[in-house]
């Protein structure tokens, strides 16, 4: 009787996965295509940002190991440090993939590329097994590579600056979260169903928090902005304010 349930158990499950795969795009490969144009990650509880862009949940980090304390970095008054995209810096990622601009998804069976309309960040992410690249130096978005699990792309991404977590400055000046250059990130990308993408994004970042953290967030799909695209987004330094304090007229 027990065999009999857990076989009726499996076959209740399987079901369920064959329901929530139905509809599901896929490539020509049999992998499933993320091909489109989305929100932003939206989290699926927590904090709220003032500045509308999607922050991290407080609630979901690890302690922090000792010398890790500059994860909290006040404002200092410094323009170029307390708002350096003012000064068209990158925002990096994951801040840049949490701001509050579309998103299009472009997918061939070697590559995902992700294009923020947000200072139009553009994310090259292969998918042919390569490992990441060696003696590179750390940027702003870092080396990301991607693999497949199932029906799920993982996307790991390594070799960061030191820079901005996310927006909760915007909430909280006294706490401008800062990761170090030890980070990586863990992505995990799957359809939800038809309309909605689940994503999973770990924080690892050894000089900062005693062990890794994750969150789930979601990205729904928007169609109907493909007729419009992402806006152009243009960047210009106002050379004409030195340091943020402008002069004369």
């Amino acid at each position: 009787m027990k065999k009999l349930s857990l076989i009726l158990a499996f076959a209740g499950c399987v079901t369920v996965l064959c329901a929530q795969s139905k509809g599901i795009p896929r490539t020509p490969e049999g992998k499933p295509n993320f091909s489109g144009t989305y929100e932003w990650p939206k989290a699926l509880s927590g904090e709220q940002c003032r500045c509308s862009a999607t922050i991290f949940d407080r609630k979901l980090f690890p302690p922090l190991k000792p010398g890790g304390e500059p994860f909290y970095e006040p404002r200092n008054g410094d323009p170029r440090h307390d708002e350096p995209r003012d000064f068209c810096m990158p925002a990096g990622f994951p801040s840049g993939m949490l701001s509050a601009n579309a998103m299009q998804f472009f997918q061939t069976k070697d590559y995902l590329i992700i294009v923020h309309e947000f200072q139009r960040m553009t994310r090259v992410i292969p998918l042919d097994g390569r490992k990441h690249r060696e003696d590179i130096e750390p940027s702003f978005y870092g080396d990301p590579v991607g693999h497949w699990e199932g029906d799920t792309l993982v996307i790991e991404t390594t070799n960061f600056k030191r820079w901005g977590l996310d927006d909760y400055f915007y909430t909280n000046p006294n706490e401008y979260r800062m990761h170090s250059d030890a980070l990586k990130t863990i992505e995990r990308i799957s359809w939800k169903n038809p309309k909605t993408i689940s994503y999973n994004l770990t924080i690892d970042d050894p000089k900062t928090f005693t062990a890794a953290w994750s969150q789930p967030f979601e990205i729904a799909a928007k169609p109907e902005w493909e007729a419009a695209g992402l806006y152009e987004y243009v960047c210009e330094e106002n050379n004409r304010c030195p340091g943020g304090k402008c002069q004369g007229k």
